[in-house]
């Protein structure tokens, strides 16, 4: 058995209530893993499940002494189960893929022959994609194109779940909320080198997809703020300075309504005081805007920006096998 410090090759597999999939996954990943000849592990993160996937998940972990398993006490979502992975994940090259059968393990060699070309992303592709039209294929296509435009990451599927990453370039990147779909993104602000190549993609055999249309608002949400990061990682300031200014231009423009209505129009007091209470207010809101910009460079220049999602769960140890 190899030495297990010197794992090269880690495959990440989230799963939530897939207790029909995980054992059939872990004998393909397995297989093919044995396959490739390099020292390997496979961690499955359990997202709080509710059936019998934990209890299958420990009776794989005793049988095989290159699985790893981390479960979470409640579900707290694919990016949070995906986060907790790469933490754990001891290999220089780290796979990531669905714990539902619809990715396929035998496209993992091909992956890893693109990284060895120089690249540091490498993206699944799912040309023929076995989902639901009005469901899945259309949302996804939408979603695909928003992406694409706001981050300029040019892929064709930015959803599939099946990519190898180097590990330099995955553990400088955090995870949370729906941000998983957006790693090539991520990556690119770390200067990472991006392609994708098609893969093979299953019909779900077992099991219920957990996607849903409310996903499609969380995502808008995070692409939102993630294009207010891509645009002012650098300087944050430029972004609270704009509303500083427009605060500070507002209250300006009070302060000359004010003084244009006590002049000329002989307000009642009680109006004067709330008149200026709101210009105050205005001018007041502009400084700190423009304080939180400052703080916020002072951030980005001093700080190390390396994260890792910190929340509850459980390690599997080798007592327990």
């Amino acid at each position: 058995m190899e030495d297990p410090n010197q794992i090269k090759l880690s495959v990440v597999v989230p799963v939530y209530n897939e207790e029909e999939n995980v054992q059939i996954l872990h004998s393909k990943i397995d297989a093919v893993l044995k396959s490739i000849g390099i020292p390997y592990e496979i961690l499955f993160i359990d997202d709080g499940s509710n059936d019998g996937t934990f209890r299958i998940l420990q009776s794989i972990y005793r049988s095989s002494e290159r699985t790893k398993i981390i479960s979470f006490r409640r579900n707290f979502g694919q990016s949070a189960a995906m986060a907790a992975g790469f933490g754990a994940a001891r290999g220089s090259i780290i796979v990531a893929m669905d714990g539902d059968l619809q990715n396929d393990p035998g496209d993992i060699p091909r992956l890893l022959q693109k990284l060895d070309e120089g690249y540091d992303v490498v993206s699944g592709w799912r040309k023929d994609r076995k989902d639901k039209m009005l469901l899945r294929k259309i949302p996804s296509w939408i979603a695909n194109r928003l992406i694409c435009s706001v981050t300029d990451v040019r892929l064709h599927d930015t959803g599939c779940s099946l990519k190898a990453f180097r590990r330099e370039v995955i553990e400088r990147i955090r995870l949370y909320g729906e941000l998983h779909r957006f790693i090539p993104a991520l990556a690119r602000v770390e200067g990472a080198r991006i392609t994708e190549v098609e893969v093979t993609h299953h019909s779900r055999r077992f099991g219920t997809s957990k996607y849903n249309l409310t996903r499609t608002f969380r995502v808008l949400m995070d692409l939102t703020s993630l294009n207010i990061f891509l645009k002012y990682l650098k300087n944050p300031l430029r972004f609270f300075g704009k509303l500083g200014i427009l605060f500070g231009f507002l209250g300006s423009l009070g302060i000359l309504f004010v003084a244009f209505q006590a002049i000329f129009k002989k307000i009642p007091q009680s109006e004067f005081n709330v008149l200026i209470t709101l210009v105050f207010l205005l001018w007041v809101l502009g400084s700190q805007f423009f304080f939180f910009g400052f703080v916020a460079s002072l951030i980005v220049k001093t700080g190390d920006r390396r994260g890792g999602y910190l929340t509850s769960h459980y390690y599997a140890t080798k007592g327990d096998r």
